[in-house]
C-alpha cells in the first residue's frame, strides 16, 4: 500500500508542480520524446508491480480474517484509476502540444518560398514524435488493460467497482 501511494503521489506531485520549463498542463516532458518515454515509464511502475500489491492486498483463505481485502482492493483501485487518468490527460497533452508544433511547422513550410530543408527537417522530426506519441497511447490502452485484469482476478470477490468505471 504504502509503494502504490509513494508512486500515485509521485506522478500528482509532479502533474501539480512541474519544472519552470515544463508546461503547467501536464507532467510528462513533451519537448524531447526521450524523456517522455523515461517519464511514462516511471510513472507505470504501479502496474509493474500490481501482482507483488495484490498478493499483499488480498490475502489466502486462512489469512482472510486478518486483512480487510475489500477495503485494501478499493484503494487499489482507485490508486489505480488516478493514475491512469494522470497518465492519459498527460500523454493526450503532450499529443496535442506536438501537434500544435506539426501544425505550425507546416505553416511555416508552406509560407517558405526559400524551400529551407531545415524547416522541413524539423516538421519530419515532430511528425515522428508525434506518430511515437500515439503509439504510446495505444500502449497505455494495453497496460490498463492487463492490469485491469489481473486486479480483476484477484479482487473480483473483495470488491467490484462500479459499472461506470475503467
Amino acid at each position: 500500500h504504502v509503494y502504490v501511494s509513494r508512486v500515485v503521489e509521485m506522478a500528482v506531485n509532479s502533474a501539480a508542480a512541474p519544472p519552470k520549463n515544463k508546461p503547467a498542463r501536464t507532467a510528462l516532458p513533451c519537448k524531447d520524446f526521450s524523456e517522455f518515454k523515461e517519464a511514462l515509464q516511471q510513472m507505470r511502475t504501479i502496474d509493474d508491480g500490481i501482482i507483488y500489491k495484490l498478493n499483499n492486498s488480498v490475502p489466502t483463505a486462512s489469512f482472510a480474517d486478518q486483512v480487510d481485502s475489500h477495503k485494501q482492493c478499493k484503494e487499489l483501485y482507485e490508486q489505480l484509476q488516478d493514475i491512469y487518468k494522470l497518465r492519459t490527460r498527460a500523454i493526450q497533452n503532450c499529443i496535442s502540444e506536438t501537434s500544435q508544433s506539426v501544425l505550425a511547422l507546416k505553416e511555416r513550410r508552406d509560407a517558405d518560398r526559400a524551400g529551407s530543408t531545415d524547416i522541413v527537417k524539423e516538421l519530419r522530426k515532430e511528425q515522428t514524435k508525434l506518430r511515437s506519441m500515439e503509439i504510446e497511447r495505444g500502449v497505455e490502452s494495453i497496460i490498463r488493460e492487463r492490469s485491469l485484469k489481473v486486479y480483476s482476478e484477484r479482487c473480483w470477490k473483495s470488491y467490484r467497482p462500479p459499472d461506470n468505471a475503467q
